[in-house]
Formats: structure tokens, sequence, C-alpha cells
């Protein structure tokens, strides 16, 4: 740590792990976990929309969401997520993090419960209604990613940091498993109440029009989480960093983390007009492309090749989930019974395959470090899709268990891996006077990633062509093997303070070496820019 580092950094990087710690986990982790739930809920009733709104009796299949509609339900809230992610990193950097986290938490309850609603009774109002709220609830899903991760970021002391920012992380994972098990609860309560006879034996009755209810009490219950953390969210100080940094106030810092950590810390004023005078550069500006151009490169690289893969992991899924016999063929079961069945599906696979690799990295990312997990889940995430591809065919028909298992370990090494150091890494490398925005640039462009998977990935799968679908496995294991490559632009931030990895130190430290003369300061001889006071 450097000489010149505040005080009140100083108490935030060396200060025991205690109970605030933890409530800023849950309140950061659980607007993650309303993010996940709201994001992966909507494929668990994607099939009952098709069902209920695009039903021909003349076909011998239920009624299906036609591709540009599926597309445009899925895809529309990622579009959504880029834009809110872009939007309020940067307004996060601007009026304060905790200022913007209170508007995305109202924005992301209020729309879902609007994306259960509609405006009128007609497919198209139906089905408009759904996209323009989910685009909002996006909106607000995004600006939930740079301002949790750099809000946790920036309260964490530094021997536990990784640990807590990828623990909110890993809410994502209960939110998921959420979304499959509310799902299929409240199907299987459905179901007992509305039995109906398979699509093969009587078209019109095997859809319940008591769906209609069920998908959208799915959505709105997506709210909940949202609306129950918000006193607490609300109650959260500003953290210390954006208080003294970037609005200059070192007293209110001071007194603020004081009352968080129950210390007494020293305000310093004189030093941090010193401290910021050395780190006023903006993003655009030569200098920060000098310090951490590469590093702005490499997590924007990364998280975009990850998500590229990470969001076309379901390519296999319909061949998987009927292999092991957590799914049967549309027109052998009914409405709420496809729903019960594809949200076991998904609840199976989170719990066994998405949950376990989160909190494997939140326990050894501070043993193994950022680098390494990332790496080494870039590296078993293109080894298991390469065995896939290659040998699709033999898996899907007669190793069945083997490709469960390849399957559930892409997932386990995403998580342990880059679908947790990528969320980590931007909110640990940058000064804090650009930090939210540095994690917005390059989550957004992880969802750029997950758009190119659900937009032209996926269509390998729409003809359920063998080859294809081994192809796009093919170019995905090289898209991850790039990612290993790009993350080698990266640099461990294990057990370093927040401003010993961005050079915020350093650059106060070169600025102090340049005065001519001390100044005084709390009776002690401190020196700092003559011409900054």
């Amino acid at each position: 740590m450097s000489g010149n580092s505040l005080a009140v950094l100083q108490a935030l990087d060396s200060a025991r792990t205690q109970w605030y710690h933890i409530t800023a986990i849950v309140i950061a982790g659980m607007g993650f976990f309303t993010d996940a739930y709201d994001l992966f809920c909507i494929s668990t009733v994607s099939k009952l929309l098709g069902r209920l709104y695009y039903f021909d009796p003349t076909s011998d299949n239920p009624g299906k969401l036609p591709n540009p509609v599926n597309n445009a339900i899925t895809g529309v809230a990622l579009v959504g997520t880029l834009i809110g992610q872009l939007f309020f990193g940067w307004l996060g950097d601007k009026l304060g993090r905790k200022k913007v986290y209170g508007i995305t938490l109202i924005l992301m309850a209020f729309c879902a419960v609007c994306s259960g609603l509609s405006f009128g009774a007609s497919r198209k109002a139906v089905i408009g209604t759904l996209c323009f709220f989910r685009f909002w609830l996006g909106f607000g899903i995004g600006g939930d990613y740079p301002l949790s991760a750099t809000i946790m970021s920036e309260y964490a002391n530094k021997k536990t940091r990784g640990a807590f920012i990828s623990a909110v992380f890993a809410m994502q994972g209960v939110g998921i498993i959420f979304a499959g098990l509310v799902s299929m609860i409240l199907s299987k309560i459905f179901l007992s109440q509305f039995p109906a006879p398979i699509y093969s034996k009587d078209r019109l009755l095997s859809t319940q029009p008591e769906g209609d209810f069920l998908w959208r009490i799915v959505l709105m219950l997506g709210a909940l989480p949202a609306i129950l953390t918000f006193y607490w969210r609300m109650k959260m100080p500003e953290t210390g960093r954006y208080t003294a940094l970037i609005e200059g106030n070192a007293k209110q810092a001071a007194a603020d983390m004081g009352r968080v950590l129950d210390i007494q810390i020293q305000a310093e004023q004189d030093k941090l007009v010193q401290f910021k005078a050395a780190n006023e550069y903006g993003i655009l500006s030569g200098e920060f492309f000098q310090r951490h151009g590469y590093h702005l490169i490499g997590t924007m690289t990364t998280w975009f090749l990850l998500d590229i893969a990470f969001y076309s992991q379901n390519l296999t899924q319909k061949d998987i989930f009927p292999a092991i016999g957590l799914t049967h063929k549309p027109k052998y079961v009914n409405a709420l019974r496809e729903v019960f069945e594809n949200s076991r599906a998904m609840f199976v696979i989170a719990l066994f395959g998405t949950f376990p690799g989160y909190w494997f990295t939140v326990f050894l990312i501070e043993k193994i470090g950022r680098f390494k997990i990332q790496i080494m889940g870039f590296f078993m995430m293109s080894l298991f899709m390469l065995i896939i591809g290659i040998k699709y065919d033999y898996l899907k028909e007669d190793a069945h268990w083997l490709f469960a298992l390849l399957y559930g370990l892409t997932f386990f090494f995403a998580n342990f891996g880059p679908n947790s150091t990528t969320f980590v890494l931007p909110a640990e490398l940058f000064p804090t006077r650009v930090r939210s925005t540095c994690h917005a640039l390059s989550a957004a462009s992880g969802k750029a990633g997950a758009l190119l998977a659900a937009f032209w990935v996926q269509s390998y799968t729409l003809d359920s062509n063998t080859r294809k679908i081994r192809k796009a496995m093919m170019i995905l294991a090289f898209t991850n093997m790039l990612g290993f490559c790009f993350s080698f632009l990266l640099t461990e931030t294990k057990g370093r303070s927040l401003e010993e990895i961005s050079g915020e130190d350093n650059g106060a430290e070169n600025c102090n070496e340049t005065q001519m003369a001390p100044v005084p300061q709390m009776g002690r001889q401190v020196s700092g820019p003559m011409d900054s006071i």
C-alpha cells in the first residue's frame, strides 16, 4: 500500500469481514437474483405462449411461436440490457452509485409486473406488450451489472474482494434455479386443478385456458425480490471511494465509512485534493489508454467471446432433455405438463450444472486467483464443446448420460471460469472515476455476444440439422480458445488494493514527487500540489 493512500481507503482495504459486508452481498446479490429470474423465467413459459396464441387445429403439432416472434421475446430483453448497461454505467460515475442503484430497482419491479399484463386480448396486443415491457425490464437489469459490481468492489476489503464480488454474481445461479423451481411448482398446482388430455388425443382441450394466468404470474413474481430489498438498498450509504475520490468530500466519506465499519477515520481533506489531482484523466484520454487500454480490450473481448458460448449452450438442450427423460415430445403432453417438464429440466441443469460452478469460484477465487480460473474455464469449455461437436451423433443416439455429463461440465466450467471472472475483473482493474463506465462497456460487449448467440448461432438449430449443430459446436469451441488467448491481456488482481491495481496510488505518488514544498495538514507535513489547494 502506498504511503499516499487515504486513511478511508486504507480502512476499507484492511477492514475485517463483518456483518455489513454480508448485508451488502445480500442486497447487491438480490438484485442479481432478480436479474436472472427475470431473464430466464421466460424460457419456461415461451412454449405455453405458442400453444395459447398460435394454435392451429389442422397441425399435428401444438402451437409454436414463429421464429421471429420467439427471437423478439427472448432477444428484446438482451437488447434492453445492453443499452441499460451503457447508460446506467455511465450515470453511476456521474451521479453516484447509490442514486442510480435505486432507479434500476424500481424500473425492474415495475416492468416485471407490467410484463404479465396486456394492452388488449389479441395475439398482437399480448406479444407487443410483452416485448415492450421486457425491453425496459432488460434496461433496468442492465444497470444492475456495473452498479452491483462497482459497489461491492468499493465496499470490500482487499483480502476477500474477489469472493464478495463473485458471491454477488453467484446469486445469478440462484435466480436461474428459482426461475425453474417457481414455474415447476406453479405449473404442478395448475395441472392438479386443471387436468387435460395430451395434444395427440385432443388438440383443442390439451391447451388449458388457465395457462394464460400461469405465465403472467410467473413473470410478475420477478418483481417480488426487487421490492423486498428496495428499503435496504436505499439505506446503503454512497461508497467511500465515490464520495472521496469523485465528489471530493473527505469528511463525508470518513463519516459514512466510519459508521459502516464502526471505527474512527481521519478525513484528510488536503491530502484528498492531491490524490484527486493526480487522477483526473477521463476514459477518452491518452493517459487512460496508456495505463488501461489493454485491460479494457481484454475485459471487453473476453466477456464478448464468453457470452457467445454461454448463451449458445442450449443448442444441444432439446436433444439432451428427452434423452435423459426430463421432457417428452410436445404432442405427447398437454400445455401445463409441458411447462412443468421444461421448468423441471431447467431446475435440474441449473442445480447440478450451473449452480456449483458459481460457488466453486466464490470459495477458490482468492486462493487460485482470477486469471487462472478464467483461462482454465475457457480451456475446459473449449475442450468439452469440441468433444460434443466431434461425437455429436454418437452422444445423441448411444451415450445419453455421457452427453448430459459433458453438457453439464461446460456449464460448470463456464461458471467456475470466465462467466464469473469476466464480472469480477472489470470491477477491480479500472480507476474509481471510470470504474462503473468501464464495467458497463465490458458487460455490454458481453451482451453483444449474447445477441450474436441468440440471433445467429442458434439459427443452426432451427431445422434440427445434425451437421449444422456439429459445426456450431466447433465454432463455439474456437471462440472459447480465442477467449483463452485474449485473457492474457489481463493481469491478476488478487490481494491488492483497488488503487494499487488501477495505478491511482502511483499517480498520487508521482504527483507528490514533483512538489517543491510541503503543505501542512493536521499538525504534520504532507506534500501536495500547491496549485490545487
